[in-house]
């Protein structure tokens, strides 16, 4: 993870990914955590001030709504910010030779 505030950045997602990674075969470089319920006007809110903001400095992302969110507004798969209700566990990491010990 990277320092993005040491790198002049005003808001910025909860964690930045080094490596990106892949999730239910979406690529991922950020995961921004709520601990709220996504509903309409809090997503569209959220939307406007910082995850297409995330999207335009880092690249696609994760939002992780800890109380859910209304099923219709993970519509934005294709054009990069992905919806969970908890941390996903089937994370596939890309750009990395699997390590041997």
């Amino acid at each position: 993870m990277s320092t993005a505030r040491a790198k002049g950045y005003d808001k910025t997602p909860d964690i930045i990914l080094e490596v990106p990674v892949a999730v239910e075969g979406h690529i991922v470089h950020w995961i921004e955590s709520k601990a709220s319920f996504g509903d309409d006007h809090s997503h569209r809110t959220y939307l406007n001030e910082q995850f297409w903001s995330y999207w335009n400095r880092f690249g696609p992302g994760l939002v992780i709504y800890w109380y859910g969110f209304i099923g219709e507004l993970d519509c934005q798969r294709d054009r990069g910010i992905l919806l969970k209700d908890c941390f996903p566990t089937d994370i596939v990491v890309l750009g990395r030779a699997a390590q041997q010990d």
